[in-house]
């Protein structure tokens, strides 16, 4: 990019800055000035693209020592949310795409799912155990309004009645409040709603597509209303920018009806260590310099570490602090006191058309 050559406007509603290309790429796309401005004619708005997923299996496994869970489910691959600091943009670039912009524009669904996760609960030798809906990107992104795939997720989950847990930040999660009555009455499924700021002009900046603060507090009413156990993600923690809301977020949530809490600091890598020091600068500019600082004094000297066991909690004085409040907070609001867990021994393989009914 030539020296003169400004970067163009970020599109409205969307979180990162830029879409650079990915990295395992052989060509780099660069923003070349070729001389129009505003007073031209403009170019189309950015727009949301799907494609099918012919996926064939539909649950993930993992074997990290430092997740609650081997197993989860993705009904979408990018995200329309949008939030700049989403660990999940990396995986655009096994597609060819960018982790920036394509990563919230680009989605792919995946039609099937519920067929075949019905395929897999049912083979012999599966064994039952928690399965996680939204470990990587949000199963209740804008799309799911139209598409409903994770509606047939938890439609067979509930057929097999297969235990499940839900992270999300959308109020959406309201419309399915039948099936995750019953399940969340019956042990079978819990839920945890990511707030990360009560600040709305923050969390449009940063989170463009999610529901606002006030609807994800209420979508905690709801549903624990409903009768599912209920949590409340303060993630990701970034020091110098939301930090000082860490206790106003769990009391708020405790007040709508979370039982439990829990948090993770900023992770920032491969390509998100670029995306999210783009959108600072542009945001935030004023305390652009002081946010990374702090985010290096919780990282050993760097923007991330990946160690096993640090990656979520950082170390140091930094990351000790967050730690401290965090507890002192949970117990303050009544949070964390009973740990909420989800039953495997209901899991039943249902019957099929035609299949004999046992006598006894």
């Amino acid at each position: 990019m030539p020296a003169s050559a400004k970067s163009p406007p970020a599109p409205n509603g969307r979180g990162a800055q830029t879409n650079a290309t990915g990295r395992f790429e052989s060509l780099t796309h660069e923003h070349f000035d070729d001389g129009w401005t505003d007073a031209d004619a403009q170019p189309v708005k950015l727009k949301t693209t799907l494609s099918i997923d012919r996926a064939r299996t539909i649950i993930s496994r993992n074997d990290s020592p430092d997740i609650g869970f081997d197993r989860s489910i993705n009904p979408y691959r990018g995200c329309e949310h949008g939030c700049i600091y989403c660990f999940a943009r990396p995986t655009h670039a096994y597609l060819g795409l960018s982790p920036g912009l394509d990563f919230e524009s680009q989605l792919y669904f995946k039609p099937e799912a519920a067929k075949l996760l019905a395929r897999e609960l049912s083979r012999p030798k599966y064994v039952c155990e928690r399965i996680q809906l939204g470990a990587n990107t949000d199963p209740y992104q804008p799309i799911e309004r139209r598409l409903r795939v994770t509606r047939g997720v938890l439609e067979t989950l509930e057929r097999f009645r297969h235990p499940v847990g839900i992270t999300t930040k959308n109020a959406m999660i309201t419309r399915d409040a039948d099936i995750l009555g019953r399940m969340g009455r019956a042990r079978l499924a819990m839920c945890s709603m990511s707030i990360t700021t009560l600040d709305r002009k923050l969390a449009r900046a940063m989170e463009p597509r999610a529901s606002t603060p006030e609807r994800r507090m209420e979508a905690i009413r709801i549903m624990t209303e409903a009768g599912l156990p209920m949590a409340v993600s303060f993630a990701p923690v970034i020091p110098g920018l939301n930090d000082h809301e860490l206790e106003s977020v769990l009391r708020r949530a405790a007040e709508a009806g979370a039982r439990t809490a829990h948090f993770t600091v900023l992770r920032l890598p491969l390509e998100i260590k670029e995306l999210f020091r783009e959108w600072l600068e542009a945001e935030r500019p004023d305390r652009a310099s002081r946010v990374m600082s702090l985010v290096r004094q919780m990282r050993g000297g760097k923007d991330y570490d990946s160690e096993w066991g640090r990656r979520m909690k950082g170390e140091g004085p930094v990351a000790e602090l967050i730690s401290t409040r965090f507890k002192a907070a949970c117990r303050r609001f009544g949070l964390n006191q009973e740990r909420i867990t989800l039953e495997t021994g209901q899991f039943a393989i249902p019957p099929k058309a035609g299949d004999q009914l046992p006598l006894f």
